[in-house]
Protein backbone atom coordinates (compact mmCIF):
# COMPACT_ATOMS: atom_id res chain seq x y z
CA UNK A 1 0.00 0.00 0.00
CA UNK A 2 1.71 3.55 -0.93
CA UNK A 3 0.10 6.62 -0.17
CA UNK A 4 0.10 9.99 2.16
CA UNK A 5 0.38 10.30 5.79
CA UNK A 6 -1.88 13.32 5.26
CA UNK A 7 -4.80 11.11 6.75
CA UNK A 8 -3.13 9.89 9.73
CA UNK A 9 -1.44 12.33 12.60
CA UNK A 10 1.82 11.10 14.33
CA UNK A 11 2.97 12.46 16.99
CA UNK A 12 6.09 11.33 19.01
CA UNK A 13 6.28 12.50 22.88
CA UNK A 14 9.36 12.09 24.71
CA UNK A 15 11.88 13.25 27.56
CA UNK A 16 14.89 14.85 26.47
CA UNK A 17 16.55 12.48 28.39
CA UNK A 18 15.04 9.50 26.96
CA UNK A 19 17.46 6.77 26.22
CA UNK A 20 14.89 4.92 24.28
CA UNK A 21 13.74 8.02 21.98
CA UNK A 22 16.38 6.82 18.77
CA UNK A 23 14.89 3.50 19.15
CA UNK A 24 11.66 4.66 18.73
CA UNK A 25 12.09 7.11 16.11
CA UNK A 26 13.88 4.36 14.29
CA UNK A 27 11.11 2.00 14.45
CA UNK A 28 8.20 4.85 13.90
CA UNK A 29 10.51 5.16 10.38
CA UNK A 30 10.59 1.44 9.61
CA UNK A 31 6.68 1.55 10.34
CA UNK A 32 5.60 4.32 7.86
CA UNK A 33 8.18 3.06 5.46
CA UNK A 34 6.88 -0.64 5.40
CA UNK A 35 2.75 0.77 4.74
CA UNK A 36 4.32 2.81 2.07
CA UNK A 37 3.63 6.30 3.85
CA UNK A 38 6.07 9.59 4.09
CA UNK A 39 8.18 10.01 7.21
CA UNK A 40 6.35 13.18 8.21
CA UNK A 41 5.66 13.15 12.20
CA UNK A 42 5.63 15.43 14.57
CA UNK A 43 7.51 15.56 17.74
CA UNK A 44 7.02 17.16 21.51
CA UNK A 45 9.46 17.04 23.90
CA UNK A 46 7.32 16.55 27.20
CA UNK A 47 8.56 20.11 28.49
CA UNK A 48 8.01 21.80 25.92
CA UNK A 49 5.05 24.37 27.05
CA UNK A 50 3.34 24.56 23.30
CA UNK A 51 3.04 20.38 23.52
CA UNK A 52 -0.97 19.93 22.75
CA UNK A 53 -3.40 19.03 25.53
CA UNK A 54 -3.81 15.29 24.03
CA UNK A 55 0.08 14.56 24.05
CA UNK A 56 0.97 16.16 27.73
CA UNK A 57 1.29 13.79 30.73
CA UNK A 58 3.21 10.63 28.55
CA UNK A 59 5.38 8.56 29.75
CA UNK A 60 8.55 8.72 27.11
CA UNK A 61 8.62 7.62 24.81
CA UNK A 62 5.02 7.21 23.41
CA UNK A 63 3.70 7.30 19.67
CA UNK A 64 0.48 8.65 19.26
CA UNK A 65 -1.68 7.76 15.90
CA UNK A 66 -4.54 10.36 15.49
CA UNK A 67 -4.05 11.31 19.18
CA UNK A 68 -4.29 7.64 20.58
CA UNK A 69 -1.59 5.74 22.08
CA UNK A 70 -0.18 3.17 19.91
CA UNK A 71 0.47 0.91 23.08
CA UNK A 72 -2.85 1.59 24.81
CA UNK A 73 -1.46 3.50 27.68
CA UNK A 74 -3.64 6.74 28.62
CA UNK A 75 -1.82 9.47 30.13
CA UNK A 76 -0.06 9.25 33.28
CA UNK A 77 -0.48 11.44 36.41
CA UNK A 78 2.32 12.83 38.41
CA UNK A 79 5.81 13.55 36.75
CA UNK A 80 7.40 12.39 33.57
CA UNK A 81 8.58 8.72 33.39
CA UNK A 82 9.78 5.77 31.13
CA UNK A 83 8.14 3.27 29.72
CA UNK A 84 8.23 -0.39 28.47
CA UNK A 85 6.40 -1.78 25.69
CA UNK A 86 5.16 -5.45 25.73
CA UNK A 87 6.54 -7.23 22.34
CA UNK A 88 6.79 -10.14 20.20
CA UNK A 89 10.48 -10.94 21.71
CA UNK A 90 9.65 -9.25 25.30
CA UNK A 91 9.60 -6.09 26.62
CA UNK A 92 11.36 -3.13 25.01
CA UNK A 93 11.69 0.85 25.70
CA UNK A 94 9.85 1.62 22.29
CA UNK A 95 7.40 0.26 20.40
CA UNK A 96 8.43 -2.13 18.16
CA UNK A 97 7.64 -1.85 13.97
CA UNK A 98 4.69 -4.14 13.97
CA UNK A 99 2.76 -2.30 16.98
CA UNK A 100 3.29 0.79 15.11
CA UNK A 101 1.90 -0.72 11.96
CA UNK A 102 -1.42 -1.69 13.24
CA UNK A 103 -1.75 1.21 14.97
CA UNK A 104 -1.19 3.28 11.72
CA UNK A 105 -2.46 1.25 9.25
CA UNK A 106 -6.11 1.50 9.68
CA UNK A 107 -5.69 5.12 9.12
CA UNK A 108 -4.13 5.09 6.28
Amino acid sequence: MTGSSEDVCVELVYDSDCPNVDQARANLRGALRALGLSMNWNEWRSDDPMIPEHARRRASPTILVNGRDVGGEEAIDGTASCRLYATRTGMSGAPDVETIVAAIRPHS
